[in-house]
C-alpha cells in the first residue's frame, strides 16, 4: 500500500468492531514519515496482520490553512486522497464519528452496525 503511515508510536484512544474488522483510533502519533499526524483510524480485517485502511487527521499543508488546521485523508491500496480540510477534524470525537463513518462507505459496510469496544 502507496502512503501508508508509518507509525514509529501511537496511544489507542478507541476501538471499534465493524463486521470483520476491528478499528483502532490512534493518537500521540509518532510518524517516521514526515506527517504530523493528529489521529489515525486503522483497519484490519479479521486474519490479517497490518491494515488494509487508514482515515487519517493530519497537519494541513500551508497553501490550504485558510480552510481549515486538519486535512482527512483516506489510504488504501487504490487511493491516497483528502477528502476535506477544516479545524473542528483536531476534535477526538468528531473526528471519530466521521472516520468510521467513511470507512464503511469505502469498504461497502453502510449497513453493518458498529460496536464500540473502549
Amino acid at each position: 500500500m502507496q502512503n501508508r503511515p508509518s507509525i514509529n508510536t501511537a496511544i489507542p484512544k478507541h476501538r471499534y468492531q465493524i463486521s470483520d474488522y476491528s478499528a483502532t483510533v490512534l493518537g500521540e502519533i509518532d510518524a517516521g514519515d514526515g506527517h504530523d499526524y493528529r489521529w489515525i483510524l486503522a483497519l484490519v480485517l479479521m486474519g490479517e496482520t497490518q491494515p488494509s485502511l487508514y482515515v487519517c487527521c493530519e497537519q494541513a499543508p500551508a497553501e490550504r490553512s485558510a480552510d481549515g488546521r486538519y486535512d482527512i485523508r483516506v489510504i488504501n491500496d487504490s487511493m491516497s486522497e483528502v477528502v476535506d480540510t477544516a479545524d473542528h477534524w483536531g476534535d477526538l470525537e468528531i473526528f471519530s464519528e466521521t472516520a468510521l463513518d467513511l470507512a464503511r462507505q469505502v469498504l461497502g459496510l453502510q449497513n453493518d452496525q458498529t460496536m464500540k469496544l473502549m
